[in-house]
């Protein structure tokens, strides 16, 4: 997507139509036999009892049973050609929550990740803490099994990568849960802006902020929260970040940050601006995107999306005009289907798993992309330590993940891992400085297609 879009606008196309599985074809004559798949190629049908062929159906897991994985259940629960099969927790289901649901579809709770791999998935939702995500992903992926990562997809950047590595060379599809972007006002919001409605983009403001989650203690607001503003701002542009400054404060009395203020700019010049925190008892999910011929306000709290329009028409009241400016324009809020992000999210991998592949533009977030905004985050969280300004040229980042151990990846810790650009370094400064209560530096990031 380039920086203009001015060509004619037409109505933009359904939002998260539902995808349905593959309709069963007629019956074989007897159970046929074939050949293991390769991994990461489409998945073979399932039998039943009588040892006939049920195409289409896949064998799901999911690891993790907090706040997220509760939602994740319920979804897996009841998507159509999926067979939700296991679920792995330590805790087991301490909340009591998915006794019912789990015990009407005999799933059981299983107290280790090697427990699920034992009874034989096609993929697994991985919505454990974000720091275990790279011991799960790398265990999946040795075991040939498809991943969905919840965001962020590692809590480093060098954990990202090896993430990446190890599904990529095995030919296996993994995705990310950036569920925000399968929210109707979001998919609406991308598709108008590719259809020219707005011509140039200027401007992508983005708010998020909400009372504290106490189920998140091993990230801050940037990792848990701002991956959402940075994950959609790529997406409903097409354009990666060139350059960025943030300002982050600890309110809380946590070792992690809990506000977050980010300016900076994109590939093609766009502006963008974040404000993210967990400390307001206004939960607020806003994003606006202004252009040439007006403002597109989306809500995703309510999934609403709204078009200010620039003015065409003059207004004489001298007062009024002062007031609102020297032209009105109409104001449009959209009617469109609104479906659950999460199901959807949950059926375009689902659909990926079963074709095999997950190159971009297939509709879900790949691992890939996940790496990138893992990469803007860390570059948030750098700059908010008030490192000195630094300049990342395309392509420096280390795709094989090589160099030396993580150092200084929790809360005070310290160190660089060899090699890696400094924008890549991991997070722990435990100073004041270093979560950022006065520290404002200028940190310039790049799209990595290495």
């Amino acid at each position: 997507m380039t920086g203009s879009r001015a060509k004619p606008a037409p109505t933009a196309p359904r939002a998260n139509a539902p995808k349905t599985a593959d309709a069963p074809r007629a019956a074989d004559a007897g159970p046929p036999v074939e050949a293991p798949a390769p991994a990461g190629a489409p998945v073979a049908a399932e039998r039943g009892a009588d040892g006939r062929r049920r195409p289409g159906t896949l064998r799901a897991g999911l690891i993790g049973l907090g706040a997220m994985g509760r939602n994740h259940a319920r979804i897996l629960s009841s998507l159509e050609g999926v067979e939700f099969v296991g679920a792995v927790d330590p805790a087991g289901d301490p909340h009591g929550s998915l006794r019912g649901l789990l015990g009407a579809h005999g799933v059981p709770v299983l107290p280790e990740v090697a427990d699920l791999l034992a009874l034989g998935v096609d993929y697994a939702v991985v919505a454990c803490p974000t720091g275990l995500h790279e011991e799960v992903g790398l265990q999946l992926a040795a075991h040939g099994v498809c991943a969905l990562i919840e965001k962020p997809l590692a809590h480093t950047a060098q954990a990202a990568h090896r993430l990446v590595r190890a599904f990529e060379e095995r030919g296996l599809v993994a995705g990310v849960g950036h569920v925000e972007r399968f929210n109707p006002a979001l998919q609406q919001l991308r598709s108008r802006l590719e259809a020219g409605e707005l011509g140039e983009v200027f401007q992508v403001v983005t708010r998020r902020q909400g009372p504290f989650p106490h189920r998140i203690a091993d990230v801050g607001v940037v990792k848990d929260l701002a991956t959402h503003d940075i994950d959609l701002t790529s997406w409903i542009t097409g354009a990666a970040y060139a350059s960025l400054s943030a300002r982050t404060v600890s309110k809380s009395g946590r070792e992690h940050e809990d506000m977050v203020a980010v300016v900076g700019s994109l590939v093609d010049g766009t502006m963008v601006s974040h404000l993210v925190n967990w400390l307001s008892p206004l939960k607020e999910r806003f994003t606006a995107v202004t252009g040439e011929r007006g403002c597109f306000v989306a809500d995703t709290l309510t999934a609403d999306l709204t078009f200010h329009a620039n003015g065409a028409v003059a207004t004489e009241w001298e007062a009024l005009r002062a007031f609102r400016g020297v032209a009105e324009g109409d104001t449009v809020r959209f009617a469109f289907p609104k479906r659950e992000p999460l199901a959807v999210e949950h059926e375009r991998f689902r659909d990926a798993v079963r074709a095999g592949q997950a190159a971009e533009g297939c509709g879900i977030v790949t691992i890939r992309e996940g790496l990138r905004t893992v990469e803007v985050s860390a570059a948030v969280l750098e700059s908010a330590r008030g490192t000195s300004d630094l300049a990342v040229p395309h392509g420096a980042a280390d795709p094989s993940g090589a160099g030396g151990p993580d150092a200084g990846t929790g809360a005070g810790g310290a160190g660089r891992e060899a090699a890696a650009p400094a924008f890549l370094a991991p997070e722990g400064d435990p100073s004041p400085a270093g979560r950022g209560a006065s520290a404002h530096r200028s940190a310039h990031v790049a799209e990595h297609t290495a």
